[in-house]
């Protein structure tokens, strides 16, 4: 009995990694500077937010990410609720194409996730430029979507498999 009731405690931590992958990625702010990769950046709570609110919305929900986003506003030092407000905009626009789409696929998919998240950042810097004076480079806003978008590949697949991992986990009880 004490076995079954491991595996469902497992299946439950398992389900929840999503979300602690989200909270984990917004409380460290990390940059690769301290391994010599001055110029890689990438926003990898994006590639999360949009790919299980794509694929899985009942993983993450609005609530919790909402929160994190105020959690992101407090470590990175920008206006409170900005963050919160682009990653619900993420979550909008991936429903959007959940709903729309009769084929998932990869490609639409990242094509969807550019246009998503040029029109993010381009509302972020409107918002932190033009209202709070706050100064962005925009070189180093530009490698950030360049990375942010090309892993977005990398991390799908591996989104999918650990998805299907804990699929067939749940199937073999």
């Amino acid at each position: 009995m004490t076995e079954l009731g491991n595996k469902n405690l497992i299946r439950k931590i398992l389900s929840k990694i999503p979300l602690i992958l989200l909270f984990a990625s917004v409380l460290n702010n990390y940059d690769f500077n301290y391994l010599g990769l001055k110029y890689f950046s990438f926003n990898f709570s994006y590639i999360l937010i949009f790919y299980y609110s794509l694929k899985k919305s009942e993983s993450l929900g609005y609530t919790y990410i909402f929160v994190a986003g105020l959690f992101n506003d407090v470590v990175v030092g920008t206006p409170i609720g900005l963050s919160s407000l682009m990653y619900l905009i993420l979550c909008v626009a991936a429903s959007y194409l959940r709903n729309i789409t009769l084929r998932p696929s990869l490609i639409k998919d990242c094509i969807f996730f550019l246009i998503t998240i040029l029109i993010i950042n381009s509302l972020l810097f409107v918002a932190l430029n033009f209202i709070f004076n706050y100064e962005l480079n925009y070189f180093d806003q530009i490698i950030n979507i360049t990375y942010t978008f090309l892993l977005y590949f990398l991390f799908s697949n591996l989104f999918d498999f650990f998805e299907n991992y804990l699929a067939g986990s749940n199937n073999a009880r």
